[in-house]
Protein backbone atom coordinates (compact mmCIF):
# COMPACT_ATOMS: atom_id res chain seq x y z
CA UNK A 1 0.00 0.00 0.00
CA UNK A 2 1.55 3.29 -1.07
CA UNK A 3 1.81 6.34 1.16
CA UNK A 4 -0.35 8.34 -1.25
CA UNK A 5 -3.15 5.78 -1.21
CA UNK A 6 -3.02 5.41 2.56
CA UNK A 7 -3.68 9.11 3.12
CA UNK A 8 -7.44 8.61 3.12
CA UNK A 9 -7.21 7.54 6.75
CA UNK A 10 -6.10 11.01 7.82
CA UNK A 11 -8.68 12.72 5.58
CA UNK A 12 -11.70 10.50 6.31
CA UNK A 13 -13.45 13.10 8.44
CA UNK A 14 -12.82 15.79 5.81
CA UNK A 15 -14.23 13.54 3.08
CA UNK A 16 -17.30 12.80 5.19
CA UNK A 17 -17.95 16.55 5.54
CA UNK A 18 -17.17 17.29 1.89
CA UNK A 19 -19.31 14.62 0.24
CA UNK A 20 -23.05 15.14 0.55
CA UNK A 21 -24.01 11.63 -0.60
CA UNK A 22 -23.60 8.26 1.08
CA UNK A 23 -20.14 6.84 1.71
CA UNK A 24 -19.63 3.14 2.38
CA UNK A 25 -16.68 2.78 4.75
CA UNK A 26 -14.61 -0.42 4.93
CA UNK A 27 -17.09 -2.26 2.73
CA UNK A 28 -16.10 -5.63 1.19
CA UNK A 29 -15.32 -5.48 -2.51
CA UNK A 30 -16.67 -9.01 -2.91
CA UNK A 31 -20.12 -7.45 -3.36
CA UNK A 32 -18.81 -5.45 -6.34
CA UNK A 33 -17.00 -8.31 -8.09
CA UNK A 34 -18.41 -11.16 -10.17
CA UNK A 35 -15.69 -13.39 -8.65
CA UNK A 36 -17.29 -12.71 -5.23
CA UNK A 37 -13.95 -12.16 -3.52
CA UNK A 38 -12.04 -9.12 -2.28
CA UNK A 39 -11.29 -7.38 0.99
CA UNK A 40 -12.72 -4.03 2.13
CA UNK A 41 -12.31 -0.76 0.27
CA UNK A 42 -11.53 2.18 2.55
CA UNK A 43 -14.42 4.11 0.98
CA UNK A 44 -16.94 3.47 -1.80
CA UNK A 45 -18.76 6.44 -3.33
CA UNK A 46 -21.42 6.46 -6.06
CA UNK A 47 -21.59 9.39 -8.48
CA UNK A 48 -24.54 10.09 -10.75
CA UNK A 49 -23.31 12.68 -13.25
CA UNK A 50 -20.23 14.38 -14.70
CA UNK A 51 -20.41 17.29 -12.27
CA UNK A 52 -20.33 15.03 -9.21
CA UNK A 53 -17.46 13.02 -10.63
CA UNK A 54 -15.50 16.18 -11.44
CA UNK A 55 -16.01 17.51 -7.93
CA UNK A 56 -14.89 14.24 -6.32
CA UNK A 57 -11.85 13.68 -8.56
CA UNK A 58 -10.54 17.21 -7.90
CA UNK A 59 -10.97 16.80 -4.13
CA UNK A 60 -9.15 13.46 -4.16
CA UNK A 61 -6.35 14.90 -6.28
CA UNK A 62 -5.96 17.87 -3.93
CA UNK A 63 -5.57 15.53 -0.96
CA UNK A 64 -3.40 13.03 -2.90
CA UNK A 65 -5.81 10.15 -2.34
CA UNK A 66 -5.89 7.23 -4.77
CA UNK A 67 -9.11 6.23 -6.52
CA UNK A 68 -10.52 3.44 -8.67
CA UNK A 69 -13.43 3.42 -11.11
CA UNK A 70 -15.39 0.15 -10.88
CA UNK A 71 -18.26 -0.81 -13.15
CA UNK A 72 -19.93 -4.21 -13.00
CA UNK A 73 -16.79 -5.73 -11.47
CA UNK A 74 -16.71 -8.51 -14.06
CA UNK A 75 -13.04 -8.22 -14.91
CA UNK A 76 -11.36 -7.36 -11.60
CA UNK A 77 -9.67 -9.20 -8.76
CA UNK A 78 -9.31 -7.37 -5.44
CA UNK A 79 -6.81 -8.76 -2.89
CA UNK A 80 -8.07 -10.06 0.45
CA UNK A 81 -6.31 -7.11 2.10
CA UNK A 82 -8.69 -4.78 0.26
CA UNK A 83 -8.11 -1.43 -1.43
CA UNK A 84 -6.76 1.80 -0.02
CA UNK A 85 -8.33 4.99 -1.33
CA UNK A 86 -11.77 5.55 -2.84
CA UNK A 87 -13.69 3.20 -5.14
CA UNK A 88 -16.00 5.18 -7.42
CA UNK A 89 -19.19 3.58 -8.76
CA UNK A 90 -20.86 5.16 -11.81
CA UNK A 91 -24.65 5.35 -11.44
CA UNK A 92 -27.51 7.64 -12.51
CA UNK A 93 -26.79 9.38 -15.82
CA UNK A 94 -23.80 7.14 -16.36
CA UNK A 95 -26.19 4.21 -16.88
CA UNK A 96 -28.33 5.93 -19.50
CA UNK A 97 -28.80 5.18 -23.20
CA UNK A 98 -29.52 8.08 -25.50
CA UNK A 99 -32.05 7.43 -28.24
CA UNK A 100 -31.47 9.04 -31.65
CA UNK A 101 -33.68 12.12 -31.78
CA UNK A 102 -33.03 13.22 -35.36
CA UNK A 103 -32.17 10.76 -38.11
CA UNK A 104 -30.28 13.40 -40.08
CA UNK A 105 -27.96 13.85 -37.12
CA UNK A 106 -27.66 10.27 -35.91
CA UNK A 107 -27.40 8.55 -39.29
CA UNK A 108 -23.89 8.48 -40.72
CA UNK A 109 -23.03 6.60 -43.92
CA UNK A 110 -25.94 4.22 -43.41
CA UNK A 111 -25.12 3.77 -39.72
CA UNK A 112 -27.06 4.79 -36.61
CA UNK A 113 -25.26 6.40 -33.69
CA UNK A 114 -26.27 5.39 -30.15
CA UNK A 115 -24.75 6.93 -27.04
CA UNK A 116 -24.46 5.03 -23.73
CA UNK A 117 -23.02 6.03 -20.37
CA UNK A 118 -19.91 4.30 -19.05
CA UNK A 119 -21.87 2.72 -16.20
CA UNK A 120 -24.49 1.18 -18.50
CA UNK A 121 -24.34 -2.60 -18.59
CA UNK A 122 -23.38 -4.04 -21.96
CA UNK A 123 -26.27 -6.57 -22.01
CA UNK A 124 -28.69 -3.66 -21.37
CA UNK A 125 -27.33 -1.86 -24.43
CA UNK A 126 -27.56 -5.05 -26.49
CA UNK A 127 -31.23 -5.43 -25.52
CA UNK A 128 -31.84 -1.78 -26.42
CA UNK A 129 -30.24 -2.36 -29.82
CA UNK A 130 -32.53 -5.36 -30.37
CA UNK A 131 -35.56 -3.17 -29.65
CA UNK A 132 -34.29 -0.58 -32.16
CA UNK A 133 -33.39 -3.13 -34.88
CA UNK A 134 -29.69 -2.25 -34.69
CA UNK A 135 -26.94 -4.77 -35.38
CA UNK A 136 -23.28 -4.89 -34.34
CA UNK A 137 -23.27 -5.55 -30.61
CA UNK A 138 -24.82 -9.01 -30.63
CA UNK A 139 -21.50 -10.58 -29.50
CA UNK A 140 -21.82 -8.67 -26.20
CA UNK A 141 -25.10 -10.28 -25.16
CA UNK A 142 -23.48 -12.51 -22.55
CA UNK A 143 -20.66 -10.22 -21.41
CA UNK A 144 -21.71 -8.98 -17.94
CA UNK A 145 -19.53 -5.86 -17.84
CA UNK A 146 -20.23 -2.14 -18.10
CA UNK A 147 -19.67 -0.05 -21.22
CA UNK A 148 -16.70 1.69 -19.59
CA UNK A 149 -14.96 -1.53 -18.66
CA UNK A 150 -15.75 -3.11 -22.03
CA UNK A 151 -14.15 -0.23 -23.92
CA UNK A 152 -11.09 0.14 -21.68
CA UNK A 153 -10.32 -3.56 -22.18
CA UNK A 154 -11.66 -3.68 -25.77
CA UNK A 155 -13.94 -6.55 -24.85
CA UNK A 156 -14.73 -9.06 -27.53
CA UNK A 157 -16.10 -12.49 -28.36
CA UNK A 158 -16.69 -14.73 -31.37
CA UNK A 159 -14.17 -12.77 -33.45
CA UNK A 160 -15.63 -9.31 -32.74
CA UNK A 161 -14.29 -6.45 -30.58
CA UNK A 162 -16.17 -3.48 -29.19
CA UNK A 163 -13.46 -1.01 -30.22
CA UNK A 164 -14.39 -1.44 -33.88
CA UNK A 165 -17.85 0.05 -33.17
CA UNK A 166 -16.80 3.11 -31.14
CA UNK A 167 -17.40 6.32 -33.10
CA UNK A 168 -16.60 8.78 -30.30
CA UNK A 169 -16.16 8.89 -26.53
CA UNK A 170 -16.43 11.54 -23.85
CA UNK A 171 -13.46 11.54 -21.46
CA UNK A 172 -12.39 13.16 -18.20
CA UNK A 173 -8.73 13.53 -17.28
CA UNK A 174 -7.20 13.65 -13.79
CA UNK A 175 -7.61 17.46 -13.76
CA UNK A 176 -11.38 17.11 -14.19
CA UNK A 177 -11.33 18.41 -17.78
CA UNK A 178 -14.01 16.90 -20.03
CA UNK A 179 -13.48 16.49 -23.77
CA UNK A 180 -14.53 14.28 -26.70
CA UNK A 181 -12.21 11.96 -28.60
CA UNK A 182 -12.72 10.05 -31.83
CA UNK A 183 -12.81 6.28 -31.51
CA UNK A 184 -10.05 5.89 -34.08
CA UNK A 185 -7.69 7.80 -31.76
CA UNK A 186 -8.13 5.47 -28.76
CA UNK A 187 -5.49 3.00 -29.90
CA UNK A 188 -7.45 -0.22 -29.54
CA UNK A 189 -5.47 -3.45 -29.33
CA UNK A 190 -6.32 -6.96 -28.16
CA UNK A 191 -8.01 -6.52 -24.77
CA UNK A 192 -6.85 -2.94 -24.16
CA UNK A 193 -6.89 0.65 -25.31
CA UNK A 194 -3.88 2.97 -25.34
CA UNK A 195 -5.02 5.84 -23.14
CA UNK A 196 -3.43 6.56 -19.72
CA UNK A 197 -4.76 4.58 -16.75
CA UNK A 198 -6.09 7.74 -15.06
CA UNK A 199 -8.25 8.72 -18.05
CA UNK A 200 -11.94 8.23 -17.22
CA UNK A 201 -14.45 7.23 -19.87
CA UNK A 202 -17.78 8.99 -19.29
CA UNK A 203 -19.79 7.80 -22.28
CA UNK A 204 -19.40 6.27 -25.72
CA UNK A 205 -21.16 6.66 -29.05
CA UNK A 206 -21.45 3.51 -31.14
CA UNK A 207 -21.86 3.25 -34.91
CA UNK A 208 -24.40 0.49 -35.54
CA UNK A 209 -26.10 -0.99 -38.59
CA UNK A 210 -29.88 -1.13 -39.15
CA UNK A 211 -31.01 -4.70 -39.51
CA UNK A 212 -33.76 -7.26 -39.08
CA UNK A 213 -34.95 -7.69 -35.49
CA UNK A 214 -35.56 -11.41 -36.08
CA UNK A 215 -32.01 -11.92 -37.39
CA UNK A 216 -30.48 -9.87 -34.56
CA UNK A 217 -32.44 -11.81 -31.92
CA UNK A 218 -31.50 -15.13 -33.51
CA UNK A 219 -27.80 -14.18 -33.46
CA UNK A 220 -28.05 -13.22 -29.78
CA UNK A 221 -29.77 -16.52 -28.96
CA UNK A 222 -26.99 -18.40 -30.77
CA UNK A 223 -24.26 -16.65 -28.77
CA UNK A 224 -26.14 -17.15 -25.50
CA UNK A 225 -26.52 -20.86 -26.22
CA UNK A 226 -22.82 -21.17 -27.07
CA UNK A 227 -21.95 -19.54 -23.73
CA UNK A 228 -24.30 -21.81 -21.77
CA UNK A 229 -22.89 -24.87 -23.51
CA UNK A 230 -19.18 -24.01 -23.29
CA UNK A 231 -18.72 -21.66 -20.31
CA UNK A 232 -19.47 -21.90 -16.56
CA UNK A 233 -22.11 -19.16 -16.61
CA UNK A 234 -23.77 -20.40 -13.39
CA UNK A 235 -20.61 -20.06 -11.25
CA UNK A 236 -18.88 -16.89 -10.03
CA UNK A 237 -16.01 -16.01 -12.37
CA UNK A 238 -14.36 -13.06 -14.07
CA UNK A 239 -14.97 -14.42 -17.55
CA UNK A 240 -11.90 -15.46 -19.55
CA UNK A 241 -9.04 -15.17 -17.08
CA UNK A 242 -6.03 -15.13 -19.42
CA UNK A 243 -5.44 -13.39 -22.73
CA UNK A 244 -5.06 -15.69 -25.70
CA UNK A 245 -1.44 -15.77 -26.91
CA UNK A 246 -0.92 -14.99 -30.63
CA UNK A 247 -2.43 -17.67 -32.88
CA UNK A 248 -3.33 -19.88 -29.92
CA UNK A 249 -5.89 -20.34 -27.16
CA UNK A 250 -5.19 -19.96 -23.44
CA UNK A 251 -7.90 -22.51 -22.70
CA UNK A 252 -6.27 -25.08 -25.01
CA UNK A 253 -2.85 -24.58 -23.41
CA UNK A 254 -4.24 -24.87 -19.87
CA UNK A 255 -6.15 -28.03 -20.74
CA UNK A 256 -3.13 -29.58 -22.51
CA UNK A 257 -1.08 -28.83 -19.37
CA UNK A 258 -3.48 -31.12 -17.50
CA UNK A 259 -4.96 -28.37 -15.33
CA UNK A 260 -8.64 -28.58 -16.20
CA UNK A 261 -10.48 -29.13 -12.92
CA UNK A 262 -7.37 -28.33 -10.84
CA UNK A 263 -8.14 -26.35 -7.69
CA UNK A 264 -6.46 -24.31 -4.99
CA UNK A 265 -8.67 -23.83 -1.92
CA UNK A 266 -12.03 -22.66 -3.20
CA UNK A 267 -10.71 -21.59 -6.62
CA UNK A 268 -10.92 -24.03 -9.51
CA UNK A 269 -10.14 -24.27 -13.21
CA UNK A 270 -13.56 -24.82 -14.77
CA UNK A 271 -14.38 -28.29 -16.09
CA UNK A 272 -16.35 -26.60 -18.89
CA UNK A 273 -13.71 -24.15 -20.11
CA UNK A 274 -10.09 -24.19 -18.95
CA UNK A 275 -9.66 -20.42 -19.32
CA UNK A 276 -12.21 -19.76 -16.56
CA UNK A 277 -11.26 -19.69 -12.88
CA UNK A 278 -14.41 -20.16 -10.82
CA UNK A 279 -15.21 -19.55 -7.18
CA UNK A 280 -16.68 -22.80 -5.90
CA UNK A 281 -18.20 -21.00 -2.91
CA UNK A 282 -15.48 -20.22 -0.40
CA UNK A 283 -12.56 -19.01 -2.50
CA UNK A 284 -10.32 -16.21 -1.31
CA UNK A 285 -8.49 -13.80 -3.57
CA UNK A 286 -5.29 -15.52 -2.41
CA UNK A 287 -6.65 -18.87 -3.69
CA UNK A 288 -7.34 -17.33 -7.09
CA UNK A 289 -3.93 -15.64 -7.27
CA UNK A 290 -2.20 -18.87 -6.27
CA UNK A 291 -4.12 -20.79 -8.93
CA UNK A 292 -3.32 -18.09 -11.52
CA UNK A 293 0.39 -18.36 -10.77
CA UNK A 294 0.27 -22.15 -10.88
CA UNK A 295 -1.32 -22.03 -14.32
CA UNK A 296 1.29 -19.56 -15.55
CA UNK A 297 4.15 -21.71 -14.25
CA UNK A 298 2.83 -24.99 -15.64
CA UNK A 299 1.95 -23.60 -19.07
CA UNK A 300 5.35 -21.93 -19.30
CA UNK A 301 7.11 -25.12 -18.22
CA UNK A 302 5.22 -27.16 -20.82
CA UNK A 303 5.00 -24.75 -23.77
CA UNK A 304 7.39 -21.85 -23.07
CA UNK A 305 4.47 -19.40 -23.15
CA UNK A 306 3.81 -16.93 -20.32
CA UNK A 307 0.07 -16.38 -20.06
CA UNK A 308 -0.93 -12.81 -19.27
CA UNK A 309 -4.03 -12.20 -17.10
CA UNK A 310 -6.96 -10.55 -18.81
CA UNK A 311 -8.37 -9.83 -15.37
CA UNK A 312 -7.19 -6.58 -13.75
CA UNK A 313 -5.64 -7.15 -10.32
CA UNK A 314 -6.39 -3.99 -8.37
CA UNK A 315 -3.92 -2.92 -5.73
CA UNK A 316 -1.23 -5.36 -6.86
CA UNK A 317 -0.59 -8.97 -5.89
Amino acid sequence: MTEIMARLNSHARDLDRFWQGRILWDSPMSQFSTLKVGGPAEAIISVTNNQELNKLILWLKKHEIGWWIVGRGSNILVPDTGLAGVVIILEGEFRSIEKPMNSSITRKKGKVLIRAGAGCLLPKLVNYCISQNLSGLEFGVGIPGSIGGAIVMNAGAWGYEIGSLVDEVLLMNSNGDIFPEQGRNLGFFYRKWSLPHNMILLSATFSLTPGSKDVIKATCRKYQELRRRNQPVAEPSAGSFFKNPPADSAGRLIEKAGLKGFSVGGAKISEKHANFIVNTGKASAADILHLMQTVQQEVYKRFGIKLEPEVHILGGV
